[in-house]
């Protein structure tokens, strides 16, 4: 492996994309650490951190998109919006896309439908930009929405601030969108992807100090025991991360033999690779925010002059606060939705089954048409069912550990959820890449026996 990635520098084409992939990189990071204009960034770190430490309400949810951003949010930079609405765009639209017939027939229509649904997601994406600066302008006027009290950080309220922060937050989202697109392109790896992980990879020096402090400072107050169950531990983890992201579902297709004059044309036996996590971490991205907002919301409820409604308030904390089992419940169960629901919309068995017919190909003992849509519906469910259990586990793993270890936010992430699931995937899609160009100039890849998969 070590020679493989050698290798990578020998390749002349192989070893300009990865530099110009580093550099593009590099100038995203630039972007989240410019301050926005007019704000006191010290004073509104100072405040998150307390709030993170002393696990107020708005923390968790600060917390998680702090860490999307790679730290953006905490600097309030520019790139504090960094490519979620691209991403939010996307996902919006892809859900438009099962719904709507028309959108639907751009789908289908190849490359020209595919560069108009995504001229649609870059126009949605300046909306969303436009509405998010807005509010995170309002929110840096009004702190204690928060939850920071009188804080001021704002020097010069009012509309200029407003439309400022907007533009600047809006043209920084634009320009890390370009540079994901311009990775994708001439780079090595999927460009937004790229930039997702190392925004969440920004974190890992924090959590490397973090787990010194706990485990070898002088003053440390947990033993080494502990260290190296939970990097046992850890590892089961991410090995069942990995074979959650690589696993598939083999469908057998066989092609109909077609004799035209002296020759014969089909006659082949392949699969068709049915994903195991086929949703990704987008039941996940959907259920954070649907606890984390209402949860916010609800802890708020003054009870002094709304006393009845006490119990809210009381759910509210419990929905914030990632282990208690109200919100283990509810992320569970969310989760488990969201899977099948992600499923229902993107995996059109009928359409499928209609190509399959169209190409002459088949499933063995199953016929043509309908049938074979109701046999890959039904295949489907059944490795969603066995993709959602999996999920779930890993992604309240990091719960569990700050419930049962306290171990703290900025290592457990890593150790679970979200993060680990973008690291891997990613990571896999990227060496993916990076092999197959050095098999095409004849040079051996990663794994001395089979081909490395990515992400499909």
């Amino acid at each position: 492996m070590f020679a493989a990635f050698a290798n990578t520098f020998r390749v002349p084409e192989l070893r300009k994309r990865i530099l110009f992939t580093f550099g593009l990189i590099f100038i995203c990071r630039l972007v989240a650490m410019v301050p926005t204009p007019g704000v006191n960034w010290r004073a509104l770190q100072a405040a998150l951190e307390s709030i993170r430490a002393s696990g107020e309400t708005g923390g968790g949810l600060v917390g998680m998109f702090d860490v999307f951003t790679g730290g953006a949010l905490s600097r309030c930079s520019v790139g504090t919006l960094s490519i979620w609405p691209y991403i939010s765009a996307s996902i919006i639209l892809q859900l438009m896309t099962a719904v709507i017939p028309a959108l639907e027939r751009l789908a289908r229509e190849g490359e020209s439908g595919r560069q108009k649904l995504n001229q649609y997601t870059r126009y949605f994406t300046i909306f969303i930009c436009l509405f998010q600066g807005f509010f995170i302008a309002r929110m840096l006027e009004n702190p204690a929405f928060l939850g920071m009290g009188d804080l001021s950080l704002v020097a010069s309220p009012g509309w200029g601030f407003r439309l400022l922060t907007i533009i600047s937050m809006t043209a920084a989202s634009m320009l890390v969108m370009w540079l994901g697109d311009q990775i994708t392109a001439r780079g090595i790896g999927n460009g937004i992807s790229l930039i997702i992980m190392i925004n969440i990879c920004s974190r890992l020096p924090v959590a490397i100090i973090e787990a010194y402090d706990r485990y070898f400072a002088p003053h440390a107050m947990h033993s080494l025991f502990e260290l190296a169950l939970l990097l046992v531990v850890g590892f089961m983890v991410m090995a069942g991360t990995v074979m959650l992201t690589q696993g598939v579902r083999k469908v057998p297709i066989h092609t109909a033999r077609r004799t035209v004059g002296a020759r014969s044309y089909g006659g082949q036996a392949s699969y068709m690779p049915l994903r195991v996590n086929f949703s990704g971490v987008m039941p996940i991205i959907f259920t954070q925010p649907l606890l984390q907002y209402p949860g916010a919301l609800l802890s708020r409820i003054n009870i002094e002059k709304h006393p009845g409604l006490g119990w809210l308030q009381w759910f509210g904390a419990q929905l914030i606060d990632s282990t208690s089992a109200i919100y283990l419940v509810s992320f569970t169960l969310l989760v488990f939705f969201f899977c099948f629901f992600w499923v229902a919309t993107q995996f059109n068995a009928m359409r499928i089954a209609d190509d399959l017919k169209r190409t002459g190909s088949y499933v063995p003992g199953i016929r043509p048409g309908r049938a074979t849509a109701e046999y890959l519906d039904h295949t489907m469910t059944r490795v969603t069912l066995i993709g959602a259990i999996g999920l779930i586990f890993i992604a309240i793993f990091p719960q569990l550990l700050r419930g049962f270890l306290n171990i703290p936010d900025s290592i457990a992430g890593f150790f679970g959820g979200t993060s680990l699931l973008i690291i891997v995937g990613v990571a896999l899609d990227t060496l993916r890449q990076m092999e197959s160009m050095l098999v095409m100039r004849h040079y051996d890849g990663f794994l001395k026996h089979g081909r490395m998969r990515g992400r499909r």
